[in-house]
């Protein structure tokens, strides 16, 4: 089994940031790509940003220029700095890694807890 685990989430006024991470940890052989997704209320959960094993990064629209996203292989973690928050990215925002536990198996999808980011006006 595969557990996820985000943090870095709160409270911030708009033009504020944050910096979440997501640390994998249990039956890895090798994780493809980490990434986040958010959840608003009401709302559907969209890609935030994305993370290859080779480092490309396909970013949501709404994010570019404002958010980046980087990961660190030997530590199994993914991270996401959001600057100059707006409130309209206030939503809960979920870690995803697609990650297979040996060479035998196929890659599986799992997700973090979530964690609120919740920005101000």
């Amino acid at each position: 089994q595969v557990q996820l685990v985000e943090s870095g989430g709160g409270l911030v006024q708009a033009g504020g940031s944050l910096r979440l991470s997501c640390a994998a940890s249990g039956s890895i052989f090798s994780i493809d790509a980490m990434g986040w997704y958010r959840q608003a209320p009401g709302k559907q959960r969209e890609l935030v940003a994305r993370i290859t094993s080779d480092g490309s990064t396909p970013t949501g629209d709404s994010v570019t220029g404002r958010f980046t996203i980087s990961r660190d292989n030997a530590k199994n973690t993914v991270y996401l700095q959001m600057n100059s928050l707006k409130p309209e990215d206030t939503a809960v925002y979920y870690c995803n890694a697609r990650v297979r536990a040996s060479i035998r198996t196929v890659y599986h999808d799992y997700w973090g807890q979530g964690t609120q980011v919740t920005v101000s006006s």
